[in-house]
């Protein structure tokens, strides 16, 4: 009995797996600033702001950073990161709409017309797990 209600006491914290995510960015182009960084769990939220799934910032330090996502449940996500070079947290662009900073994505890159789609970019998580992203 003792046996059956343990298992069913911890039956949801293995159910709901969270894992850790390492992202680190290369080729930051300078320590001004800072690198903001965005995952995102659905299509439909895509470079959303308002529909993040996690997000982070750090210093930007020329050459590599390095940012960690802690509870991150199984699943799959894309990252939009960028350099916030003038640290306003805000991603700057001319009067087209083109970023005058500098962008990243998880698995992808900048197409000509426009930023890559979700699917271009998307991941599982299915453990803890480290990913590359290159400026």
């Amino acid at each position: 009995m003792r046996t059956l209600l343990l298992f069913f006491l911890l039956l949801p914290v293995f159910a709901i797996s969270q894992h850790t995510l390492s992202v680190t960015v290369y080729n930051v182009p300078s320590s001004e600033g800072k690198v903001s960084v965005a995952m995102y769990d659905s299509a439909s939220s895509f470079l959303k702001f308002e529909e993040v799934a996690k997000s982070g910032s750090t210093s930007a330090k020329e050459g590599m950073i390095t940012l960690t996502f802690e509870d991150v449940p199984e699943g799959e996500y894309a990252i939009a990161l960028f350099h916030d070079k003038n640290g306003n947290n805000a991603l700057d662009t001319n009067w087209l709409g083109i970023p005058k900073e500098k962008v990243a994505f998880s698995k992808a890159k900048m197409r000509t017309f426009g930023p890559p789609k979700y699917e271009d970019c998307a991941f599982k998580i299915t453990s803890d797990d480290k990913i590359s992203i290159y400026f």
